[in-house]
């Protein structure tokens, strides 16, 4: 998948691919849930009947992300199914051939939609464009579905609206798996998504703190945004293909006055050295919240409480 980072690299994306003729779509596709696998999974019967490839265009961060970064209000950051990294991962998953990436700034907030539309839209070879029925953009958010199909009629572009995807009569939505999530609701999360909800990376080299317990964790370090879960959880993680019970530590390690917000998971019955190694967390069931102990041995009875909740689920 070929990835435009940022308006700037439009001209180059044209050098290098100057006959590519596309259906395009636009938004953030958090999480790439099946509402937005249904978007996709329609473009690809427009591309393949008339040779185009796909694209997708997406912010990051997103817009509510920005604005609450902009006003100092970081606890008001709308949590994040899927890191960036994640989201482009599962569109090279879903066959997407194009990406772009808009950096939300002040610049793309102020930009009115005929500015959007002639320095994005009409610079790429778009021949058809595909929008979730609640799309809006531009500066106060005044484009709209009825503004771009009349720029559509004028360069002779098909704009389409999607309808909302439903299941059990409820629209399914960003929002709502973030919901989900944070009602530790993985099951519905999973049927919104389409997939288990999981969480990737390599692992990295901690504080050792778990082997001094006797509980070795692999540790995964977590994005700077903000994600929905937090706290103990029962999981399962795939590693080379095969796939182990474990328990998670979501959360920034209070017991030991930890700052940066880490994923750290002890795999049942597993005694491999896999530093430097991709493993998938795939969270199944929450336990607790994270908490403060009154030092090691208690911080100690806890976890191996916790392992033996985590061994009788999977019993």
């Amino acid at each position: 998948m070929y990835l435009i980072r940022g308006i700037q690299n439009i001209d180059l994306y044209k050098e290098r691919h100057p006959e590519t003729e596309l259906i395009a779509t636009i938004g953030n596709f958090d999480g790439l849930h099946l509402g937005h696998q249904h978007i996709i999974n329609n473009m690809q019967k427009d591309a393949l009947k008339n040779g185009w490839k796909k694209l997708v265009i997406f912010t990051e961060p997103h817009a509510k992300e920005f604005f609450a970064e902009s006003l100092g209000t970081d606890e008001k950051k709308p949590p994040r199914i899927l890191p960036w990294s994640e989201k482009v991962k599962r569109m090279k998953e879903l066959g997407i051939e194009f990406a772009f990436f808009l950096n939300f700034n002040n610049q793309l907030r102020n930009m009115t939609p005929e500015v959007f539309l002639s320095k994005v839209l009409s610079n790429l070879s778009i021949k058809k464009l595909v929008i979730g029925d609640d799309f809006r953009f531009g500066a106060n958010r005044e484009g709209d579905f009825a503004f771009l199909q009349d720029w559509g009629v004028k360069n002779k572009i098909e704009v389409e609206k999607t309808e909302t995807f439903s299941i059990k009569n409820q629209r399914v939505s960003s929002t709502r798996i973030r919901e989900c999530l944070l009602a530790n609701d993985f099951n519905e999360a999973k049927e919104l998504l389409g997939r288990p909800y999981t969480f990737s990376g390599k692992v990295v080299f901690g504080k050792q703190l778990g082997s001094q317990l006797g509980v070795p964790t692999a540790n995964l370090w977590l994005p700077k945004n903000k994600l929905p879960i937090a706290g103990v959880y029962i999981v399962k993680v795939l590693f080379e293909g095969k796939e182990f019970g474990g328990i998670a530590n979501m959360g920034t390690r209070p017991t030991v006055d930890g700052q940066t917000p880490v994923l750290e998971v002890h795999i049942l019955e597993f005694s491999q050295r896999i530093y430097g190694k991709k493993i998938t967390v795939e969270f199944c069931k929450k336990v607790r919240d994270e908490k403060k102990f009154d030092g090691l041995e208690a911080l100690k009875e806890q976890i191996f409480k916790d392992i033996s909740t985590a061994k009788e689920y999977f019993s």
